[in-house]
């Protein structure tokens, strides 16, 4: 057997115990100064329970309501991170991420579609100014949150900021 045969069969096996020795040693069963416990490291030690419907509130960015979806644009106002990901920061906003490849996609595959009226609190308006289109947030009066705002995640206070405005379609968690 050649050496490079047994390197590759014994550094494979060696290198996966070392990385299990490393996250025990690092992921305590629970950090009290930190919060984070094995659950948070192997969701599989965890145990879960299901609230019963209508005791969640509704006051997180990200938390798949209309109003978080807000909440989280206001949390990244200023940020560059989203910039030519729209797509990706409105389902972000709506606590979910990889649903839909690009702006144009979602307004294709996403029904009911409005052309006019304003669009209400949290539902998806879009634009045709790119091959990929562009996506934000409204805020419920006219305006929305979206990337590329003057290069960032920020707030126009019309639809008519960008050119070429498609129209809207209801507030939800992005799904296909």
């Amino acid at each position: 057997m050649r050496t490079t045969d047994l390197l590759s069969r014994v550094a494979k096996p060696v290198a996966v115990a070392a990385l299990v020795a490393a996250a025990v040693l690092v992921a305590p069963a629970a950090n009290a100064s930190t919060g984070i416990t094995a659950a948070d490291v192997h969701p599989a030690a965890a145990t879960f329970t299901e609230l019963p419907s209508g005791t969640v509130s509704v006051d997180s960015a990200g938390d798949g309501t209309p109003a978080g979806a807000v909440a989280w644009y206001k949390a990244h106002l200023g940020s560059t991170g989203w910039q030519g990901y729209c797509e990706k920061a409105a389902e972000n906003a709506y606590g979910t991420t990889g649903v839909w490849a690009s702006a144009n996609a979602h307004w294709n595959g996403a029904s009911p579609k409005h052309t006019s009226g304003t669009p209400p609190l949290g539902s998806f308006v879009y634009w045709n100014i790119s091959a990929y289109g562009h996506v934000g947030i409204a805020d419920g009066s006219g305006g929305f949150y979206a990337s590329s705002v003057n290069g960032a995640i920020g707030h126009g206070s019309s639809t008519s900021y960008f050119s070429n405005y498609r129209g809207w379609t209801p507030a939800a968690v992005p799904h296909q």
